[in-house]
């Protein structure tokens, strides 16, 4: 990536929906080899989706909860049975396998406590978990889809 893939890059973390036109004026393209640039970040995976970011309040699933989850079952079964529900639960929306102590942590939109607790026995039904904690989230400090751009 050039540091006009990278310009492009960065725009389109912050609207997607810019037109080709105005995306090549602002890295002083014409808008057919701006156009050719964005497919190919495409093509290539940088560009992975375009989207549209909605306001969890709005969609009455304005509390966050992160789950810490250990398990003392580390085989590929277990961890198939795992994978698949967590993703069978829309709530559930950020999973990560982590280092340490913590074996997974889970980030959860919901509703309100009754809602989390709706979500955690759907959980804890779908497969044997070792120790669960969840931590409700107070106040949203920071929250950015956008990577950042760097040169190689």
């Amino acid at each position: 990536m050039d540091i006009i893939d990278r310009k492009l890059v960065e725009l389109l973390q912050q609207d997607a929906t810019m037109p080709v036109a105005e995306l090549a004026q602002r890295v002083n393209l014409s808008q057919t080899p701006c156009w050719k640039r964005v497919q190919r970040l495409k093509e290539t995976g940088v560009i992975r989706a375009q989207v549209a970011l909605c306001d969890p309040k709005k969609l009455g699933v304005g509390t966050t909860v992160f789950v810490n989850v250990r398990t003392n079952q580390h085989t590929e079964a277990w961890a198939q049975t795992f994978t698949r529900a967590v993703q069978d639960i829309p709530e559930i929306v950020e999973c990560y396998r982590m280092s340490g102590e913590t074996d997974y942590l889970l980030r959860v939109v919901v509703s309100d406590i009754d809602d989390f607790d709706r979500v955690y026995k759907q959980l804890i039904r779908s497969v044997p978990l070792f120790d669960v904690s969840s931590s409700f989230a107070m106040e949203q400090i920071k929250y950015s889809t956008a990577m950042p751009v760097r040169g190689t």
